[in-house]
């Protein structure tokens, strides 16, 4: 063409979570059963959503209304359930006209960093969540910038790192929480965030949460929102309905602006945010109808329990498996339904691999195994050998070697045998040598 009509920020945009599909499809045509452990979809993985729920639904679809345009901003009634909800914690409080849905986080993430200015950062974790770190990139048009999570202190934020950070570079302007961590797994302390928050207030700027996994804690850990915690500081909370009904496929998330009245350049911003939406019309209306009723039965929390309860199980028992290898740095799952493992370098070298009996899959491994990431080199074996397909840690804006499996299989026995599979090949690898 004419002219480069290529963004230069491009190069950052990376999701190695659909991305491994392409080498678990070649496993799959040698004969290999592949067991999909690369995205955190609970549908997929065999569970079933209750039968009231599937009711509430199905009767909402025979309300004509379900399937109209919404007012942009969302369902004024949904809306002012989850006001409601906001407002009946100690924090920042928010009004209707404050919610805004999307067509799913990944929209809302889009319209959060698209319509800042380029010059201006949202310095957010590593290990990241790819969704967050690849739109960061491409708007900004160079790296992510980022602070560091600590696996040797459950994967929380290395305060020092972060305040350093933010102080030596002004173009920063947000700090990016993800809470529960995804792909960690970790759930932040009430004393955590309130350091973060005293960062944010100190060199002015405001905190964007992603909090979609926030009613699923388990292992004795509590939640606690970013409103509980933000004082006067000007904050943005990512929620939805993709994990805790569960129902990714609906695309229905929303965003809550706090302290809007504190800023006015903030104020600016998120009234350009929900302009913005207005060129959409509006987000999916059924989900948002839906909400209020399921949210508000009776049976909504128990359903939560007994789904925390199954991860805490099994977060339980692939700590368990793996805790004590040599070379492995692995945390506890608290919160979501990731588990994250750390190969530590010093236990890696280019000779490593698993036996592969599939000759021809065999050799294609070998082919595209050679210059990469010695994680994503123990991914491809791995799913080679077992079927076992994860997602490379380094994928996630890390430069620590590791994987990320989910907690979500709902067949225990198969579950158990990812876990101890993992473990197994995990030890073997270490001990192989071409």
């Amino acid at each position: 063409m004419r002219t480069d009509i290529v963004s230069s920020g491009v190069g950052e945009l990376s999701y190695e979570i659909r991305e491994i599909v392409k080498v678990a499809k070649k496993a799959e045509s040698s004969g290999l059963e592949v067991v999909w452990e690369n995205i955190g979809d609970p549908i997929a993985k065999g569970e079933k959503l209750p039968l009231w729920i599937k009711e509430i639904v199905s009767e909402t679809t025979m309300d004509d209304s379900s399937y109209g345009y919404c007012p942009t901003r969302g369902l004024l009634e949904t809306r002012e359930f989850l006001t409601d909800l906001n407002n009946s914690r100690n924090g920042a409080q928010i009004t209707p006209d404050e919610i805004v849905f999307f067509n799913g986080l990944g929209d809302a993430i889009t319209n959060i960093y698209g319509l800042m200015r380029k010059e201006c950062r949202v310095i957010g974790p590593t290990p990241a969540y790819s969704t967050h770190s690849s739109a960061e990139g491409l708007y900004s048009n160079c790296r992510p910038v980022m602070y560091e999570l600590d696996k040797d202190d459950g994967w929380n934020p290395d305060i020092d790192d972060l305040r350093n950070k933010v102080k030596y570079n002004p173009s920063i302007a947000s700090i990016l929480l993800i809470n529960p961590g995804n792909p960690t797994g970790a759930v932040y302390s009430k004393k955590i965030l309130s350091e973060v928050v005293d960062i944010a207030n100190e060199y002015d700027l405001f905190i964007l949460a992603d909090e979609i996994y926030s009613n699923l804690v388990y292992n004795g850990k509590k939640h606690n929102y970013l409103s509980e915690v933000l004082d006067d500081v000007p904050g943005i909370s990512l929620k939805g309905i993709s994990k805790d009904l569960p129902w990714p496929g609906s695309r229905c998330g929303w965003t809550e602006f706090y302290n809007t009245q504190s800023d006015e350049l903030f104020k600016k911003y998120t009234e350009n945010i929900c302009k913005f939406k207005m060129i959409e019309v509006c987000s999916t209306t059924l989900p948002q109808k839906v909400i209020p009723k399921i949210m508000s039965d009776k049976r909504y929390n128990k359903y939560l329990e007994e789904r925390k309860s199954y991860y805490e199980t099994a977060s339980k028992y692939a700590y368990n498996k793996m805790k004590n290898i040599d070379g492995l740095n692995v945390n506890r799952t608290d919160g979501a339904f990731y588990n994250t493992i750390v190969l530590e370098k010093e236990y890696l070298n280019e000779n490593q691999s698993l036996k592969i009996q599939d000759s021809e899959l065999k050799n294609y491994v070998e082919s595209i195994s050679k210059g990469i990431p010695e994680d994503k080199r123990f991914v491809y074996y791995l799913l080679a050998s077992t079927g076992i397909c994860g997602v490379p840690l380094t994928s996630f804006c890390s430069e620590h070697n590791g994987m990320r499996f989910t907690l979500l299989e709902r067949d225990e026995e198969k579950r158990n045998w990812v876990f101890e599979t993992i473990a197994e090949k995990v030890e073997e690898y270490f001990n192989s040598s071409n």
